[in-house]
């Protein structure tokens, strides 16, 4: 269902970035899981650039049972744009969810009026894609923004109003990128490190995928993916208790 979104994200990255691969950690690039009714295929890809410290997504191919595409895009430690989240899950094609959002680093009102605002435009587009839904697993105030979309629809709207909103975030963020100033202070630069650290390390510790990675492949490989690739900043809730 979703790889349409798929291939135009890795259309739009060729033709504006130089991608160079990003190292997957051996074993992670992609796995066939013969658990369940259907098999399921994971696949994921990597990639870096000067704009982008980390390119990610990842395609979930279970059949008609599950169908899921991920994405999450680091600017440079030199940039304070959001993060570019992506998260389109449908299962059965009954349920399909949709989340996509400029994920803020920082909460401030300078930030939030530089860098959020300007998705408020685009995102009245789309009131059918803003449903208001309850976050069970997320603070809704930290790392997402006001102007998320987040919406449970049905197939035929994710071809059309989904795909064409898809669209239109992905290219608000790359003219956001075109006009973006680099930092060049350490101070500045070691702030968003720090930043992105925690947006890891805060995903990690809540992220109600690894439970699905662990039905589909296995709980050993579901934590090496969680933690090695997926948010490769973070620690392990039980080695984060220890450092601490």
């Amino acid at each position: 269902m979703y790889k349409p979104f798929l291939q135009h994200l890795e259309q739009s990255l060729l033709q504006r970035f130089d991608l160079q691969s990003r190292p997957i950690p051996a074993g992670l690039a992609s796995r066939v899981s013969d658990r369940g009714k259907s098999p399921a295929t994971i696949q994921s890809w990597c990639y870096e650039c000067p704009e982008f410290r980390k390119i990610r997504y990842t395609y979930i191919d279970a059949g008609a049972s599950a169908q899921i595409f991920n994405s999450v895009i680091y600017p440079s430690h030199h940039s304070e744009l959001p993060l570019l989240g992506i998260d389109f899950l449908s299962f059965g094609q009954v349920k399909n969810l949709i989340v996509m959002d400029f994920q803020p680093l920082f909460q401030d009102e300078a930030y939030l009026q530089k860098y959020i605002h300007p998705l408020k435009t685009l995102h009245d587009n789309y009131p059918d894609l803003a449903q208001n839904l309850e976050m069970k697993f997320y603070d809704a105030n930290q790392y997402f923004s006001k102007y998320l979309l987040f919406a449970k629809t049905d197939p035929d709207k994710v071809k059309t109003r989904v795909f064409e909103a898809f669209q239109d975030y992905l290219n608000l963020y790359w003219q956001m990128l075109a006009e973006d100033t680099p930092l060049h202070d350490p101070s500045d630069i070691q702030r968003i490190v720090k930043a992105q650290k925690d947006y890891d390390q805060y995903s990690a510790d809540r992220d109600p995928a690894s439970g699905l990675f662990s039905s589909y492949f296995g709980h050993e490989w579901a934590e090496r993916f969680l933690y090695e690739f997926l948010f490769e900043d973070a620690k392990p809730l039980a080695v984060g208790a220890v450092l601490k």
